[in-house]
């Protein structure tokens, strides 16, 4: 279990924990920023420039493990250089060059088809309408085996198809691939470190196009190894055969749990297991048993893992500037006339996936977790975190946001991006929590909460969160308890 029971001592308006550069994504809260050519980040709005220390940028310190969150930072004049590096890599972490500071793949569900009901059979007329509707079931049930075992070709697949395995339509490999902050940081990652790759073996985690599978090989790797549970597979492999890589890329349909690997051990793992709110979907359980089972132990030549670090962070929010709460809660109140609040009480207990606006940040914003991909185990990711906030300005308390930072510090120089709201647009936004009412704030008060965070039982991809508030202010008092569904 993850806690943090110490009280916040340090200004971490913007903290930027493993990127240490936030940037500003432009005036309209959808509208993706382009920076030059020499320095892809923009620089932060002049009032949240104003509350940054100057020119420093917080450092993990070096007793941080995966089970505690910092407590007193240090600083650095350039940028962040994460704790823990090994021998393969130091200094400060990489700012600017072909970077932008990125954000997640859009996961989606795995959903159950709709049953289909079969007629009652009350005379002979109505066998062969029976038979026929079993005869649907059955092709139905065949046509989801084959998505699901990989042999069904993409000129046979239907809408059916995808809604049992969402990851074989390109459209969301698309959108991953599109996310230059992400797609760019691990090609800067991998190939700007040639001599990480050069001769080794590699493990691709959920492999997907082959992208970072190609990206390995075109580093040097001597052998890599993507899995994928997905029917993507299939395009991948004319993928790699069509850019020449097919020798030095194998491609292996199945899940990480399952497969066999026709190598004892691999020097380095790469994936891009985040989802919505860091944890969501579950993917990180993968990365982790496949470290257990397959990443070298050699002392002498210490597996790697790309990338090795992530922080997520908890900040508060108000609803003027974006209005997205009025857009996808209050909505509900009055739909045409009529009051359909009965969904309103539902919606306010869904995390929301969005852009919010820097302007919209009332606080500070503070760690609460904290993971080391090299050390952290599955329980880890059950986690229950103390936060305090300090707001910034006086203004009106509608929610919170939380975002995730990742580094690669296992390289010679560290590199990693931001999903901030203070950060280039990625795919993988901000996460929502919504309060039922607002609350009048005044600046230099705290907001103090509790945050815990497990997956569902029914469904171990979809996330349970808690939050506790807890307001002594000169115009509220607020103590609540909360409970969100990340479905």
């Amino acid at each position: 279990m993850h806690r943090n029971n110490e009280k916040p001592s340090y200004d971490r308006r913007h903290p930027g924990m493993i990127q240490g550069v936030i940037s500003n994504r432009g005036k309209k809260a959808n509208e993706k920023v382009k920076g030059s050519d020499s320095n892809p980040f923009c620089p932060p709005p002049a009032h949240i420039q104003q509350k940054k220390v100057a020119g420093r940028h917080i450092v993990f310190p070096s007793s941080a493990s995966s089970n505690s969150l910092p407590s007193t930072p240090t600083y650095s004049s350039n940028a962040m250089a994460l704790a823990n590096h090994t021998d393969s890599g130091s200094g400060d972490m990489e700012v600017g060059s072909n970077l932008a500071i990125a954000s997640n793949e859009q996961h989606m569900k795995h959903l159950a088809p709709p049953a289909m009901q079969l007629p009652l059979i009350h005379s002979t007329s109505n066998v062969n309408m029976a038979q026929e509707c079993l005869q649907q079931v059955d092709s139905s049930l065949s046509s989801n085996m084959s998505i699901l075992t990989g042999n069904t070709s993409s000129e046979q697949r239907t809408s059916k198809d995808y809604y049992f395995d969402s990851y074989s339509h390109h459209g969301i490999h698309e959108e991953m691939l599109k996310d230059e902050v992400r797609t760019k940081t691990y090609q800067a990652a991998i190939l700007k470190n040639r001599h990480i790759f050069k001769d080794k073996v590699v493990l691709d985690v959920g492999c997907g196009t082959g992208i970072l599978s190609m990206f390995a090989a075109q580093a040097g790797a001597k052998h890599v190894y993507g899995v994928d549970s997905s029917g993507i597979i299939e395009q991948a492999r004319h993928i790699v055969a069509r850019n020449g890589f097919q020798a030095r890329i194998s491609l292996i349909h199945g899940k990480i749990e399952e497969v066999e690997l026709p190598v004892q051990s691999v020097d380095i793992i790469i994936s891009e297991w985040m989802g919505y709110f860091l944890l969501y979907e579950s993917m990180l359980d993968t990365v982790l048993f496949a470290r257990d089972k397959w990443l070298t132990k050699d002392p002498k030549s210490p597996g790697v893992i790309f990338p090795d670090k992530a922080v997520m962070f908890i900040g508060a929010i108000e609803n003027t500037t974006d209005g997205i709460k009025s857009d996808r809660v209050d909505f509900w109140k009055n739909v045409y006339g009529f009051d359909m609040s009965p969904i309103k009480d539902i919606a306010i207990q869904e995390p929301i996936v969005d852009i919010v606006s820097p302007k919209a940040v009332i606080s500070d914003c503070t760690p609460i977790l904290t993971l080391d991909l090299l050390k952290c185990t599955k329980e880890n990711l059950t986690f229950k975190s103390r936060f305090c906030l300090e707001a910034s300005r006086n203004d009106y308390l509608s929610g919170f946001v939380s975002y995730f930072e990742v580094g690669f510090t296992q390289i010679h120089k560290p590199i990693g991006f931001s999903t901030a709201p203070f950060s280039k647009y990625t795919h993988w936004k901000q996460t929502l929590f919504f309060l039922e009412k607002e609350h009048c704030i005044c600046k230099g008060e705290h907001i103090k909460g509790e945050i815990s965070c497990a997956p569902n039982r029914n469904n171990p991809r979809d996330l349970d969160i808690s939050i506790n508030v807890e307001i002594n202010g000169k115009y509220s008092t607020l103590r609540s308890s909360l409970n969100y569904k990340l479905r």
